[in-house]
């Protein structure tokens, strides 16, 4: 199991590529700022890029000081697929993610 930490900012910001196939066992986004920033997150096939079709989460907010954890289901990526994010208020969310190979 391997884990990655990114600030999001508030253009694509590229959390994780794939390399092999992985799945991503947990993502935990904080927000460490005093104000609340809107988080979108897209689920990217290789190649690909973000737009509406590849959203999987769109503005969701998160208060300043709290946690977001979506480790409820297992997502899994082959190789060159990714996991972007966007802040509405950037450099305030911490972005981990946890992967396995699988």
């Amino acid at each position: 199991m391997a884990i990655s930490n990114t600030l999001v900012a508030i253009t694509n910001t590229t959390v994780y590529t794939s390399t092999g196939n992985n799945a991503i066992t947990a993502m935990i986004v904080c927000n460490y700022g005093a104000t609340t920033s809107n988080l979108t997150l897209y689920a990217i096939p290789s190649g690909g890029s973000a737009g509406n079709n590849t959203t999987i989460v769109y503005q969701l907010p998160i208060v300043g000081g709290e946690t977001l954890s979506l480790d409820q289901e297992k997502l899994v990526l082959a190789n060159g697929d990714s996991i972007v994010a966007v802040a509405s208020v950037g450099s305030m969310l911490s972005f981990t993610i946890s992967t396995l190979a699988v």
